[in-house]
């Protein structure tokens, strides 16, 4: 029978500070915390490819790989006399409690996962409320957040509080003006701060569409990536076989082919 959680858990910790130990590992001794960072980021896009794939092994490797990224920050920051992960175990326990209480407390249970998702906000801004200090609602969102999350955190933020399309349909009625106003920029001869500024404007409003159409917009684009570069390969590959290179081929050819490929790929 295989070893708790808990147990391999603890045994993981354990690892992780033998190799930061005098007789550990040079490579492990030597990162910090600035070191790291690459590294968490790296880890977190291998589960969401992993997820993406639906590729259930991979995946277990990929949630210990990342799993042992946190604790080897914990680590760290024993050394350095901050905290442990006991106090970093300690505090998602209680956060997940305290911001769940039409589970953990006397509150009316939430019916939809959408009640849940807005008790949630509305809990974490009266936490930034307490906390004080000058923080608002849109405080302590990550700076190094791809910026089609940061709007998607933002919109999601300002929804907490009310401030928000009531459908979904509205936000189609801003993308629609959006677009209006970067043709007018385009077709004016605009460029460069101008047309930055209306491109910025539309993808803020289409990351907000997302968010009220409960999709997230970064797992869209890069399904929609896969698929521009799936269909594009299958271009180049067929031309290719007919001795032909993509510079050699003119744009209605080429368009011709795309949407030969795209007929044969399944509904």
């Amino acid at each position: 029978m295989s070893q708790s959680a808990d147990a391999w858990f603890a045994r993981l910790v354990e690892t992780v500070g033998t190799l930061r130990s005098p007789g550990g590992c040079p490579w492990d001794r030597e990162q910090t915390f600035e070191s790291l960072r690459s590294f968490v980021l790296e880890e977190a896009y291998e589960v969401l490819d992993a997820i993406e794939r639906r590729d259930y092994a991979e995946l277990k490797g990929e949630i210990g790989d990342f799993v042992f990224e946190g604790v080897l920050l914990a680590q760290l920051a024993t050394e350095a006399g901050h905290f442990t992960i006991a106090d970093s175990l300690q505090a998602i326990v209680e956060k997940l409690v305290r911001r769940h209480p039409h589970v953990f407390g006397g509150a009316e249970r939430a019916r939809t996962a959408d009640e849940v998702l807005g008790r949630w906000e509305e809990a974490k801004a009266r936490e930034r409320g307490a906390a004080a200090n000058g923080q608002t609602a849109l405080s302590g969102i990550p700076p190094r957040l791809p910026a089609l999350l940061t709007s998607f955190e933002m919109g999601t933020r300002a929804a907490a509080v009310g401030f928000d399309w009531e459908r979904p349909s509205d936000v189609l009625g801003k993308i629609e003006e959006e677009v209006g106003e970067l043709r007018r920029s385009v077709t004016g001869g605009e460029s460069g701060g101008r047309a930055e500024e209306e491109m910025g404007d539309l993808l803020f409003a289409i990351a907000n569409l997302s968010r009220k159409l409960g999709i997230e917009p970064e797992a869209a684009l890069r399904r929609a990536n896969a698929k521009f570069s799936g269909r594009f390969t299958e271009l180049e590959r067929r031309f290719t076989a007919r001795g032909l290179s993509l510079q050699e081929t003119d744009l209605d050819t080429m368009e011709r082919e795309w949407s030969a490929i795209k007929d044969t790929e399944a509904p």
